[in-house]
């Protein structure tokens, strides 16, 4: 009888164990999303910053609501950006999946929104789309016409690419001396 309750209160502390180790685990994983993310590259946080501060001034967010708002959408640009990349020239596509994107920032920004301005939003999120989309648009068209205009490489500062010299460089003289 002492040899069974005793390995039932081991079995028990072992669970009990397990269980707050995977909780710690999940509480680890997740990401504060007030924080700007790491993985994100220039051009990305820009094309959220520029839709951020268009939202911000049209729904009169305060500073909490700002920072939540940056927070998701530098997450879904995230998100749209890859989409666009990997579907390039299937705008069917890419607006059918940004379009599952945009209804994922709906329920985010219900949580953070007061009723007033998630109506606004609500309202509004067609032109907040497009007011995106020209941008990564009018971004990449940027981008492409720079490297077409400037093949240079970044950060040449004046380098100019040439091809060899079709002569063979001479040895120095110390290098002859000491060779005969």
């Amino acid at each position: 009888m002492r040899h069974t309750l005793a390995f039932t209160a081991l079995l028990l502390a072992s669970v009990a164990t397990a269980a707050q180790a995977q909780q710690t685990n999940q509480l680890a994983v997740s990401r504060d999303k007030t924080q700007a993310s790491p993985r994100l590259n220039p051009a990305v946080t820009q094309r959220a910053d520029r839709l951020s501060d268009q939202m911000v001034r049209q729904l009169r967010l305060n500073g909490y609501q700002a920072s939540r708002l940056r927070a998701i959408n530098e997450d879904k640009v995230a998100k749209m950006a890859a989409i666009e990349q990997k579907h390039a020239g299937n705008s069917q596509l890419i607006d059918q999946q940004c379009q599952g994107v945009c209804k994922e920032r709906d329920k985010e920004l219900q949580a953070i929104l007061s009723t007033d301005q998630y109506s606004s939003y609500y309202g509004s999120r067609a032109s907040f789309y497009k007011y995106d989309k020209d941008y990564a648009a009018t971004a990449a068209n940027t981008r492409f016409v720079n490297s077409v205009q400037n093949p240079a490489p970044a950060g040449s500062k004046g380098a100019v690419l040439a091809p060899a010299s079709e002569t063979p460089p001479t040895k120095p003289a110390s290098t002859r001396a000491r060779g005969r």
